[in-house]
């Protein structure tokens, strides 16, 4: 079954001026649609052939998982911000994370260091563990916090294409921005 690239839920020009219009076309258009792409060439003949993308993050590897992963961290990524956001967060996800970090304000620092200390390129994590609590988490090009029984709540995408034609090399002021267009009520969903 071959996969299709996701539309953004919302239009290209909602994120800006965090994240422009322009940078969303090469981001969404091009990056993440050259992942669908790829995994719908790389999967034909392959055991993954007719599998869902969960169960190839599960069972892949090489450059069938890369791709894979990266259609699913892409998606996760841009489906968590909105124009229309809710800017607060509230309930059940709070009380968690103030309970894992402190504070909301420490989580926010803290997930803010690990996004902007993250050498190379990657992705950094809000995840619940099994045990319910919550951790940060850093992962490296395509990998995914699914393939460690983690659940992903919130994601920052480090890799430059994510905020270079905005931000150049500049990455803290993408990373402090980041939270300006978050839509809460998506997190809290997610936990």
């Amino acid at each position: 079954m071959p996969f299709e690239l996701p539309e953004l839920p919302y239009a290209y020009n909602a994120l800006e001026p965090v994240i422009s219009k322009q940078t969303l076309e090469f981001h969404h258009d091009k990056h993440h649609a050259a992942y669908v792409n790829n995994l719908n060439k790389l999967i034909v003949g392959t055991e993954f052939e007719n599998a869902d993308l969960l169960t190839i993050i599960s069972k892949a590897d090489g450059g069938i998982f890369n791709n894979a992963a990266q259609v699913w961290n892409h998606t996760f990524y841009f489906d968590q911000f909105g124009k229309d956001k809710i800017e607060k967060l509230r309930g059940q996800l709070l009380v968690a994370i103030n309970s894992s970090f402190g504070s909301f304000d420490e989580f926010k620092e803290k997930f803010s260091t690990a996004a902007k200390t993250l050498f190379g390129s990657g992705w950094v994590w809000l995840v619940k563990k099994p045990n319910g609590s919550l951790d940060i988490i850093q992962t490296s090009n395509a990998a995914n916090p699914l393939t460690d029984g983690l659940i992903p709540i919130l994601t920052c995408d480090v890799w430059e294409h994510a905020y270079y034609l905005d931000y150049q090399n500049k990455r803290p002021g993408y990373v402090g921005d980041f939270w300006s267009i978050i839509d809460w009520e998506i997190i809290s969903g997610r936990y």
